[in-house]
């Protein structure tokens, strides 16, 4: 085996064919602590298996079991695991690279591919992104030597200290703020890793961008409250608030929703909205495609993330994309982590409506 990621990967898959009930989430914990570890012998990397991926001494003899026939590692077999205080003799090195290069050879694998334990592995690398929206002029105004306008109220509050007479004109600029970000996350059965990706960026990336999620396939979920959480811990709720995850996929409706409960509303004005979606509509796509049109004249910008634009064959000749193109400031495929950047610099564009 390769690498970490991989081995990550193997294990679980195993532990799970041997009845062990290891779950998105354990296996999500357990990919952190390699990476958090970087284990270079058999034993660090059976610790971490153990502190994660078990809860009970039956769960315990399982891994035992499994983890020396994947490692051939038989002083962990028959007693369980290791405890303590106990010796067990030079400790073999595990033949895989640390987690910095495991990450690297993620980076042109497919979303689509992944594990969760590899792409759990991936949250580091996302947190080096940074997630920034345009800048827009708020309303309200601060002092500056540089101002075009004279600010009078503060140029007459000032001139009290020098008996009432103005001796330094005060002006004044319009502050700038970032502009909102709305994504709109499909969770068809198709789309659900690339969802879990864009969704674990949107965690972990650094930057000002307070994004709105919605996640759809048969109908609208709002997620922004439960993303707010910590990396796992958002992704597990994430899957339990939204129960069409996995379903079928009707994005005309689904945007209709947005834009008549909360969209129309202001969430989407001057905004700019991220769809991630490959597209395949099986509701109308003349719906779609009146709804881009509505959108497009609230979001300041559009920006469509579809895998399938990866493909040097496709074309957006038919069906839910096509309707949805002419709508579009700018599709790119966000399909692996080396095309994320593309996405960012996408969202961060300064070219759209005002």
């Amino acid at each position: 085996m390769s690498d970490l990621a991989e081995l990550a990967a193997r294990l679980c898959e195993r532990l799970r064919s041997a009845g062990l009930a290891v779950g998105a989430d354990r296996a999500a914990r357990f990919a952190k602590a390699v990476m958090l570890v970087s284990p270079q012998r058999t034993r660090e990397l059976y610790l971490c298996a153990l502190a994660t991926l078990t809860s009970s001494p039956a769960d315990a003899q399982v891994l035992a079991s499994v983890f020396a026939t994947v490692f051939d590692a038989p002083d962990v077999g028959a007693g369980g695991a290791f405890s303590a205080g106990e010796s067990t003799g030079p400790s073999r090195e595990v033949r895989a690279p640390t987690a910095g290069s495991a990450v690297d050879r993620l980076a042109t694998r497919d979303f689509g591919t992944l594990e969760p334990a590899e792409l759990a592995l991936l949250r580091a690398a996302m947190s080096e992104f940074r997630l920034a929206t345009p800048l827009r002029r708020s309303r309200r105004k601060r002092v500056s030597p540089g101002g075009r306008r004279a600010d009078l109220r503060e140029t007459l509050r000032v001139a009290r200290r020098t008996g009432g007479e103005p001796v330094r004109l005060r002006r004044w600029v319009s502050r700038e703020k970032p502009r909102k970000l709305v994504v709109l996350c499909d969770i068809s059965g198709s789309m659900e890793p690339y969802a879990r990706a864009l969704l674990q960026l949107l965690v972990c990336a650094a930057g000002g961008a307070r994004a709105e999620v919605f996640t759809f396939a048969t109908r609208l979920t709002r997620l922004t409250r439960v993303l707010q959480r910590a990396p796992s811990e958002a992704l597990a709720d994430a899957g339990r608030e939204a129960p069409d995850w996995s379903g079928g996929t009707k994005i005309g409706d689904s945007l209709g929703e947005f834009l008549d409960t909360h969209g129309a509303r202001g969430m989407a004005r001057g905004a700019v909205v991220v769809v991630l979606s490959d597209g395949w509509e099986t509701g109308s796509p003349e719906r779609l495609g009146r709804e881009m049109a509505r959108l497009s004249r609230l979001a300041y910008r559009i920006v469509w993330a579809n895998p399938r634009t990866a493909s040097p064959r496709f074309r957006p000749s038919t069906g839910g994309m096509a309707a949805a193109w002419p709508y579009c400031d700018a599709v790119v495929s966000a399909h692996r982590l080396d095309a994320i950047e593309d996405l960012l610099t996408a969202i961060a564009g300064c070219s759209g409506r005002d």
